[in-house]
């Protein structure tokens, strides 16, 4: 059997929104009933280079994989393989840029989907680059959003932002000229930028709110306050041993012994649980996304799925 080559271009066509965050629910299903495995991510140095590592089995696709990505001084480069777990042959190598932002996006709607209130139709967006249009495409998959709020510290890049995004989804989003006014009263506010720093104030949070934090996964960097995590009734993690391996959000509040690991929930947990997981409409509650080999099998295997019946892709020679 030849190996399938799937481009972004593949990606693009073949896979939305909905489809990613059913992908993302299934995925973390199986990963509650111990169906599926995941490594965290581990990253070799060299000057200027980081190659970032990542891999996961989910038996119930009867699929393997990994990601690999290189980041230098030119950008970032995404690679996905797929292999069979039956016969340990590799199946496709998957172009994953565009994968690994839809199934980021995909992750967050499926924490809003578990965690935010059921009425939100309102979301605030801090950031406004490529990794924000999947965050928002995907919050408004899953609730009513009939408005957004974006902030980011470039007035013309929020201005695109809001532009671009107002047509593709349909809805009212707004370029705001502080990060407040997209915190205040909002019952989601997502957090995807590139700060090493905390882009808000925990203190400006409204009561209920869903707080969704996936810019950062490394120590150093942390988007969130120790007020936020403090406030919160329940931390949840995309997965909690990432976290604590990644997630820099949560340093300071364990320094300051606001914030113990055991508190925290992974996603599998919440999705598998027989009941909801938010107890009132006034719970404060933050989600942390550091990424997941486990999300790219996932998808990719939908992906898969759906270059073999419509005849996409590139046979390779191998």
């Amino acid at each position: 059997m030849s190996v399938l080559y799937l481009s972004e271009a593949d990606v693009d066509d073949l896979l939305t929104m909905s489809v990613a965050v059913d992908a993302m629910h299934q995925g973390f299903t199986q990963l509650a009933q111990q169906r599926a495995e995941n490594v965290p991510r581990q990253r070799a140095r060299a000057k200027g280079f980081v190659l970032h590592s990542m891999s996961a089995t989910a038996e119930y696709l009867g699929l393997g994989g990994w990601k690999q990505y290189t980041t230098t001084s030119h950008g970032a480069k995404f690679l996905v393989g797929l292999y069979a777990l039956a016969s340990g042959e590799l199946l496709a190598l998957i172009e994953a840029n565009r994968l690994g932002q839809m199934r980021t996006g995909a992750v967050t709607g499926l924490a809003i989907q578990q965690l935010a209130r059921t009425d939100a139709s309102v979301a605030g967006i801090l950031g406004s680059g490529w990794q924000a249009e999947s965050q928002l495409e995907a919050a408004c998959a899953v609730r009513p959003i009939e408005r957004a709020l974006v902030f980011s510290p470039n007035p013309q890049h929020r201005r695109n932002f809001a532009e671009k995004m107002s047509e593709r989804l349909a809805i009212e989003v707004t370029a705001v000229d502080t990060p407040r006014q997209a915190v205040d009263e909002m019952p989601i506010v997502i957090t995807a930028t590139t700060s090493a720093d905390p882009v808000f104030e925990g203190s400006w949070i409204e009561p209920g709110a869903l707080i969704c934090a996936v810019g950062s996964n490394w120590l150093q960097k942390t988007e969130i306050d120790t007020t936020t995590v403090s406030r919160a009734r329940l931390v949840v993690c995309d997965d909690v041993a990432c976290c604590q391996h990644e997630a820099g959000d949560f340093r300071e509040a364990l320094d300051q012994g606001l914030f113990e690991w055991d508190q925290a929930r992974a996603l599998a947990e919440v999705v598998a649980a027989a009941t909801p997981t938010r107890q009132d409409d006034s719970d404060i509650i933050v989600f942390k996304s550091v990424g997941m080999a486990l999300e790219d099998v996932a998808l990719g295997g939908q992906l898969l799925d759906r270059a073999q019946q419509e005849h996409k892709g590139i046979a390779l020679p191998f």
